[in-house]
């Protein structure tokens, strides 16, 4: 069969289009795209100068447009205003010929270069990791005006174990644990999501750490990080459970999760997350932890709503399939 594949202006990315034999995956073309990618070199001669010049000595055509780079659809149909269906790289593409067995048109999109999750995940963990014990361990705030060392409160101890074994946690997981239903990320989030999770651990570390930091009283710290810790495991077993809903290569598609907190929460993963980190705050108690809390509440909330509608809608008791039980969102008993 013929495939052709074009951009959104309708301009051809391979010309002529690419033969594939009928049995071909959606993964077999973008691998044949890949190979027959044509790097062109385009240069206003009017307006060359100096770095131009360079550019043309150092230039070396580079294939770019390698297969989880790539985003297939079928297009559009005129005037219709939906989202296009996404080729998924392990069906055939038989699946989507609709009736002209021979000829299938599909539109490319360039995502851009992509880092696979598990680098994106230890990169953005391993900040916080390092960056809290520089606080603790070395006297750091002598170079924002505190000469003299403040005295080491075991909460401020307990505190570093616990934010240290959460990310520690968090990397195993990456590696050990997590299974992912797209193998790759755009590089740019690893960017955003470093800034993110590295600003909030040093200035998380420097006000719990801090010379001037007051210490709560020893009941509200042990029931604050035993709260914590009974959240944090909890979290690792959601996890577990998420993993498996899928097959080792990540495939599985979406599937109701049972068992364990999942039988009353949509999210209990986030869930979990949530409280382990009020339990922190609980017996930490700085504004720089709560402000943590609230926008991590309010990314992880947003995130639940929408897993929730698509579990909703996908598990609507119609044609068969399950219904998806009544459930709580995120945090019960308010979401």
């Amino acid at each position: 069969m013929k495939v052709t594949v074009v951009t959104r202006s309708g301009r051809e990315v391979v010309k002529g289009g690419i033969q594939l034999k009928d049995s071909a995956l959606v993964s077999d073309l973008q691998e044949e795209i890949h190979s027959r990618e044509v790097v062109v070199l385009t240069c206003n001669v009017a307006r060359l100068d100096f770095l131009s010049l360079i550019w043309l000595v150092f230039y070396f055509p580079v294939k770019k447009y390698y297969p989880s780079r790539q985003r297939l659809t079928l297009p559009l149909p005129p005037g219709y205003r939906g989202k296009p269906t996404v080729l998924s790289p392990k069906k055939g593409i038989k699946e989507y010929t609709e009736g002209n067995a021979d000829n299938l048109t599909v539109v490319f999109k360039d995502l851009g270069p992509q880092v696979y999750y598990s680098t994106l995940f230890f990169w953005e963990y391993l900040g916080p990791l390092i960056i809290y014990p520089i606080f603790y361990y070395y006297p750091v705030y002598k170079y924002f005006g505190y000469e003299e060392e403040g005295v080491i409160h075991p909460v401020q101890t307990y505190a570093m174990y616990y934010f240290c074994f959460h990310y520690f946690k968090r990397i195993m997981e990456t590696f050990f644990v997590h299974r992912f239903s797209h193998a790759t990320s755009p590089l740019s989030n690893v960017f955003r999501n470093c800034a993110y999770y590295w600003a909030f651990g040093a200035y998380i570390a420097y006000y719990v750490n801090h010379p001037l930091y007051a210490p709560v009283g020893d009941l509200q710290m042990k029931i604050g990080l035993g709260f914590g810790l009974i959240c944090q495991l909890s979290n690792f077993h959601c996890h577990l459970i998420l993993r498996n809903l899928r097959s080792p290569d990540g495939n599985g598609g979406y599937q109701i999760p049972r068992g364990f907190l999942f039988n009353i929460v949509t999210c209990a993963n986030y869930t979990t997350e949530i409280y382990q980190w009020l339990g922190f705050n609980i017996a930490t108690q700085t504004v720089a932890g709560y402000v943590f809390l609230v926008v991590a509440t309010f990314i992880m909330t947003n995130w639940a709503f929408a897993k929730h509608r698509r579990l909703k809608k996908l598990f609507d008791g119609k044609d068969g399939r399950p219904k998806y039980p009544r459930r709580w969102v995120i945090l019960p008993p308010f979401i």
